[in-house]
C-alpha cells in the first residue's frame, strides 16, 4: 500500500508541476543542457534548493526562466534530468536557462513552509516573504550563472502560478516578464473555498499542504488518506457532519486545523491573499496571465490578478483564456475537450508556439517594446462558437448589460414580477449531486462542462430558460446573479448555474459518454456558490431571518461564450451541490466545521420573480 500511495503522490506532484507537454521527436535534455544544483542563501541565512539547466551551446547569452514551486524541483542529483523543461518544448529547444526552485520549507529547501505566505510590505532587515526570496534568488542567478543576458522571466501553473504573481512584488530590476497561469489569488475564493463555501471535493488535497517536513528531504513526508469507498457522494454523506473527517487528519495536519479554525474571511485568510497587494508596488515587468475557462480550481485567481494589475499599474499586461481545464495549455492533446464537450484540435500546441513562446521571447530576448509584442490585450477563446478572438480591452468595451428575471413556468423574463415566487425543498439527507459520475476523484474537473439534465429533472433544482434563440448571442465578461430569496431556516447556500441547452439535432462526438447523447445536452458554461451567511460580508457572517425576503448577490467569474441560434440559455438555482461543497446545516451555527447532526434540517427555500441574472452582452 505504501508503494501505491507514493505513486499517487508522485503522480499528483507531476500533474501539478505540469511538465507534461509532448515531444515530437527524441529530443534528449542531456544532449543539449548541463544541470547544476545549488543552495542559494537568503537574507536570513536560510538556503533554498535550486536546479539550473543551462544550454551547452555557450556561444551566446540566454535569459533565465524560473519556476518556484512547493511541488518539488525533482529529480534530484546532477546526473538526473527531467524529460522536459521550461514552459513548453519550443522554449526548451531554442535554448534558455531554465531554473526550478523548491520554496522555503519544501522538499530540499531549508526553513519553515507557510501555506500562502503573507506578503510583508516595507520589509526591514532580515524580514522575509516570497517576494524577498524571489529577489534574493534572482540576484544570485544573474550574478553567478554563466552566459545569462541579465533578463529573468517567471512562470508557473496553479500554486507555482501564485509564486509567479508574487515575483512581481520582488521589484528586482532584472525581472522583465512574468506569466502567472491558473494562479491562486486567495484560498478563500480559489481551490478550497468558493465565496465562503468549503470545497469538500478538495479535502484529500489537504494532505499535501498540511504537514510540515523535518528538514530538507527528497522523500515524501505526507500521505493521502486511505478511503474504503469508490463512491465519493456516499462516502462524504456518511461522514457528515464534517467533524467526522477528523478521523483522517489529526492535529499534526496544520492546514486542516486552520480550515476549521477560520471558517470566515478573517485576518488569517486576508493576509494570505495576493490580489490586494498588486496595487501596492509599481509593477514594471510585462505580465501574461493565463487561465482555462473551465478551470474548476482557479478561475478567481487569474481573472482577479489581471484585473487588479490592470487597474493599478501601467505595465504591459495581457490576458489569455482558452477552452481548458486546470493546466491543459501545458499539455499537448490533439483533441481538446472538457468532459463530453469537444472544442478543436491542437489548441494547446498553437498557444504554446504562437502566444507563450512569443511573449517570453519578445520581453527576454527581443526589444521588449510593448507595442511590438504582437499580442492582443486579451486573447480569448469563444467556447460556444469554437474560435479564438482578440480584444483591445477585457471585458470588451462594446459590451452592454443584458438582464433576465427568474419567472414562473421555468421562464426567463425581461421584466421583474416581485409578487411571483417559486419554492423548493432542500433536504441535507438527499443533496443534489454535482456530477452523475460514480467515482472517487482527487480534485474534480470534468463537471465544469457536464450535462445538467440530471439536476434539471430534480424537484429541488429550479430551472429558468429562454425560448429557442433566433440568433447568436455572445456573452463576454462576468455574470452577476441578484437573487431575492427566503428560507424557512436560518442558513442556506445558493448555487447558480448558467447552461447552454443544445438543439435536438446536436451530434455526438468521440468524447460523448456512452450513456449520453449530445441531443438536448445541457452544457454547464459557468457556475458558482455563495454561502448565504456571507451575503453582506465575508468577514462578519449572519443568519437569515426565517421567511424574510432577502437579497443575495453572487458574482460568477467571466465567460466568453456564444449561445448559438437554435440553442437555449438556461439558469438553474439550487441549494446543495454535493460533495463539491460541504453540506450547510440550514440551521445557523457559528462554525459549520463544528456542526452537529441535529443541526441539519430540511428547509423550504423561495426564489422571487424580481430575482435577476445580469450578463455582459457583446453585440455584433
Amino acid at each position: 500500500m505504501k508503494t501505491k500511495l507514493n505513486l499517487l503522490v508522485l503522480l499528483f506532484v507531476s500533474v501539478l508541476s505540469f511538465q507534461v507537454y509532448a515531444q515530437e521527436d527524441d529530443y534528449n535534455i542531456k544532449d543539449h543542457y548541463i544541470k547544476q544544483e545549488v543552495d542559494i542563501e537568503m537574507r536570513d541565512g536560510i538556503k533554498l534548493h535550486t536546479t539550473i539547466y543551462s544550454p551547452k551551446d555557450t556561444s551566446k547569452e540566454y535569459p533565465i526562466i524560473m519556476q518556484r514551486t512547493p511541488y518539488s524541483s525533482r529529480p534530484y542529483g546532477e546526473n538526473q534530468f527531467r524529460s522536459k523543461i521550461g514552459p513548453n518544448e519550443f522554449l526548451m529547444k531554442e535554448g534558455n536557462i531554465i531554473v526550478y526552485q523548491d520554496v522555503r520549507g519544501r522538499w530540499m529547501s531549508e526553513g519553515t513552509y507557510d501555506n500562502m505566505r503573507a506578503y510583508i510590505p516595507n520589509k526591514k532587515g532580515k524580514e522575509i516573504d516570497e517576494a524577498s526570496d524571489t529577489y534574493d534568488t534572482i540576484e544570485w542567478l544573474v550574478n553567478n550563472v554563466e552566459n545569462n543576458n541579465g533578463r529573468v522571466g517567471t512562470w508557473g501553473i496553479s500554486y507555482p502560478g501564485f509564486y509567479a504573481t508574487y515575483s512581481l512584488l520582488s521589484e528586482h530590476p532584472a525581472l522583465k516578464a512574468a506569466s502567472p497561469q491558473a494562479c491562486i489569488g486567495d484560498f478563500f475564493f480559489d481551490d478550497f473555498h468558493h465565496n465562503g463555501a468549503y470545497l469538500l471535493s478538495y479535502w484529500r488535497a489537504t494532505a499535501l499542504f498540511g504537514y510540515q517536513q523535518e528538514g530538507p528531504t527528497n522523500k515524501n513526508w505526507f500521505q493521502f488518506p486511505k478511503l474504503d469507498s469508490k463512491d465519493q457522494y456516499q462516502f462524504f454523506l456518511e461522514n457528515t457532519p464534517i467533524s467526522q473527517l477528523d478521523e483522517y487528519y489529526k492535529e499534526d495536519n496544520i492546514f486542516w486545523q486552520q480550515l476549521k479554525d477560520h471558517p470566515n474571511y478573517d485576518e488569517f485568510w486576508q493576509k494570505r491573499g495576493i490580489i490586494q497587494h498588486l496595487g501596492e508596488v509599481k509593477i514594471k515587468p510585462a505580465v501574461m496571465v493565463v487561465g482555462g475557462l473551465f478551470d474548476a480550481e482557479d478561475l478567481y485567481g487569474p481573472f482577479e490578478t489581471y484585473k487588479n494589475i490592470e487597474a493599478n499599474n501601467k505595465n504591459y499586461n495581457t490576458l489569455v483564456f482558452g477552452p481548458w481545464s486546470h493546466g491543459d495549455w501545458a499539455r499537448n492533446k490533439k483533441r481538446q475537450a472538457i468532459g463530453n464537450v469537444y472544442f478543436g484540435d491542437d489548441i494547446s500546441l498553437n498557444y504554446q508556439k504562437n502566444v507563450e513562446t512569443r511573449f517570453f521571447n519578445h520581453f527576454l530576448k527581443g526589444n521588449g517594446k510593448h507595442k511590438e509584442s504582437a499580442l492582443a490585450e486579451a486573447t480569448m477563446y469563444d467556447t460556444g462558437s469554437r474560435e479564438w478572438k482578440t480584444y483591445e480591452n477585457w471585458p470588451p468595451k462594446e459590451i452592454t448589460n443584458k438582464k433576465y428575471y427568474l419567472g414562473e413556468n421555468q421562464k426567463l423574463n425581461t421584466l421583474p414580477k416581485p409578487n411571483q415566487k417559486v419554492e423548493f425543498v432542500s433536504d441535507p439527507k438527499k443533496p443534489v449531486p454535482y456530477s452523475e459520475d460514480i467515482k472517487m476523484v482527487f480534485t474534480p474537473r470534468k463537471y465544469m462542462t457536464d450535462d445538467q439534465r440530471f439536476s434539471a429533472r430534480r424537484p429541488d433544482v429550479l430551472v429558468f430558460e429562454t425560448e429557442v434563440l433566433e440568433e447568436d448571442m455572445t456573452l463576454a465578461g462576468e455574470i452577476m446573479a441578484k437573487l431575492k430569496v427566503a428560507t424557512t431556516g436560518t442558513a442556506a447556500d445558493w448555487v447558480v448555474k448558467v447552461i447552454d441547452v443544445y438543439p435536438n439535432e446536436a451530434e455526438d462526438t468521440e468524447e460523448t459518454q456512452e450513456y449520453l447523447k449530445m441531443s438536448n445536452y445541457h452544457m454547464m458554461v459557468r457556475s458558482e456558490v455563495l454561502r448565504g451567511r456571507f451575503r453582506d460580508s465575508f468577514e462578519n457572517p449572519k443568519p437569515f431571518t426565517a421567511n424574510e425576503k432577502t437579497a443575495v448577490n453572487i458574482k460568477l467569474q467571466d465567460i466568453h461564450h456564444t449561445f448559438k441560434k437554435g440553442h437555449k440559455l438556461q439558469i438553474q438555482i439550487q441549494s446543495t451541490w454535493f460533495p463539491l461543497i460541504d453540506l450547510n446545516p440550514q440551521t445557523y451555527v457559528p462554525n459549520i466545521f463544528k456542526a452537529k447532526k441535529e443541526d441539519f434540517k430540511k428547509q423550504t427555500h423561495t426564489v422571487y420573480g424580481d430575482s435577476s441574472v445580469e450578463f455582459q452582452w457583446l453585440k455584433k
